[in-house]
């Protein structure tokens, strides 16, 4: 390879999860960090360690120039930008493409283009992603707009199209009330956003969020590894991932996995991506595109044995993906429970010092985390603190191993979502596979309230 020295522009359990597989591909690692990051794990075993910045993000990990300067001064032939931060930041990758540095990730112009939820919903569909059906563009004659939502079919959503934050949006359950509501929309969207104007789609009322994950090849090859289950979130944010989902059949999975890797083939993407659906009634919809590795990707290495990071590094040397679409086998089951440093029940962030820390075992368990006994968790950054992974072969031996795991997991200090995940495991729905991305706010609101 000529990569010999890689730069970690992240922190936390990604940059040593990056630095794991860049060392058993006998790559230095570079480790940046904050003065608060100063004593962080990655930074401990890196081989070389260069300090940005003050705490806050902005002046640090976001520090263009001095990741920049980093790599040229401990002479990094790559940059791997792990996930957040400037990982999906185009201008960033040109920058250090312009440096004669290898970017560990897709090519700027895809970052760009997928990072708008407009273009990139124009470029999906024009690549052959199905997508949520509705108006081409804005609605303003209401003849026009009954026909939409007739053809469509109820219930529809109609949506201001400068809105946001639910502001403008009306969820419609039949032609009797869309006149009254189209209007009441509009009024809405004139009165936050100085714009009346509103569009249509069909509403999705319970959906599951499923994902892709695929891997180009940047010259017209791509494959992709399966989906994820993402449907438990609050707030929009995951809490628990599982591969395979436990609604997709395997002719559901092959079909669409080769309608995505089509379209990353034919969009001569480069790298690691994930291409992010609802699915309601058997169906799928394209929502968004995420041109980076994601948290979750360890449960798609557990059920297909691919390294995900080790293939990113080869694909950027230029090399070609080590597997074909033939060599993908998809075996057992893997959940993920991100481990948070809040309270379990109100999600107050609890930074402060780890004083003992002991990491679950055993056969199939993985723990990703630079947590150590000592430690102390930064405010200033995600409270996220390790990802406990655990594999079996049905996904019912796999949720009676994740119990096991989540009993043998201490950490003594912060409050953590463990008694969280050890409350879902527990329950009916989730152990029948039967939740969609409603499911865990009602059950807090529910449990809570």
């Amino acid at each position: 390879m000529s990569i010999r020295r890689l730069l970690i522009a992240n922190r936390g359990e990604i940059a040593l999860r990056i630095h794991r597989a860049a060392h058993e591909m006998g790559i230095e690692t570079v480790a940046v960090h904050s003065t608060a990051d100063a004593e962080a794990m990655h930074v401990r075993l890196a081989d070389h360690a260069v300090c940005i910045g003050p705490p806050a993000a902005r002046d640090s990990y976001l520090n263009v120039a001095a990741i920049i300067s980093a790599a040229e001064i401990t002479q990094a032939d790559a940059i791997h930008p792990g996930y957040g931060f400037l990982s999906e930041n185009a201008k960033f990758a040109e920058i250090v493409e312009a440096h004669d540095i290898t970017w560990i990730g897709p090519k700027p112009e895809h970052i760009r283009t997928m990072g708008d939820k407009v273009e990139a919903k124009r470029t999906a569909g024009a690549l052959g992603l199905p997508l949520v059906p509705g108006s081409d563009g804005a609605v303003s004659e209401i003849g026009e707009a009954r026909r939409i939502a007739a053809e469509i079919g109820y219930p529809v959503i109609i949506k201001a199209a400068s809105g946001g934050g639910g502001r403008g949006m009306k969820v419609c359950t039949g032609p009797d009330e869309f006149e009254t509501l189209i209007q009441q929309a509009g009024s809405e969207a004139k009165a936050a956003f100085g714009d009346a104007t509103v569009y249509i789609e069909k509403y999705l009322g319970n959906p599951r969020h499923i994902e892709f994950q695929i891997f180009g090849d940047g010259k017209g090859k791509a494959i992709h590894l399966g989906e994820r289950d993402c449907s438990l979130q609050r707030r929009h944010q995951k809490v628990l991932e599982e591969a395979p989902s436990p609604v997709i059949s395997n002719n559901d999975r092959n079909h669409m996995g080769g309608i995505v890797a089509k379209a990353m083939a034919d969009m001569g993407y480069r790298g690691a991506g994930t291409i992010e659906f609802l699915w309601e009634d058997g169906k799928f919809y394209f929502i968004e595109m995420n041109t980076r590795l994601q948290v979750e990707h360890p449960v798609t290495e557990a059920i297909t044995g691919v390294d995900l990071v080790r293939e990113q590094i080869r694909i950027a040397d230029g090399l070609p993906l080590s597997v074909t679409q033939d060599d993908i086998e998809f075996k057992g089951h893997a959940i993920e429970c991100r481990i948070n440093a809040e309270d379990p029940w109100n999600f107050t962030p609890s930074p402060g010092a780890v004083t003992n820390y002991h990491a679950a075992g055993g056969m199939h368990v993985r723990v990703d985390s630079g947590l150590y006994a000592g430690y102390k968790i930064p405010p200033y950054y995600d409270s996220m603190i390790a990802k406990l992974i655990v594999y079996g072969r049905t996904r019912e031996g796999c949720i009676m191993r994740l119990k096991r795991a989540l009993e043998e997991m201490v950490i003594e200090g912060p409050k953590t979502s463990i008694p969280l995940h050890q409350a879902l495991l527990k329950e009916p729905d989730f152990l029948s596979g039967d939740y969609t991305i409603k499911w865990l706010e009602e059950w807090l609101a529910n449990r809570i309230g």
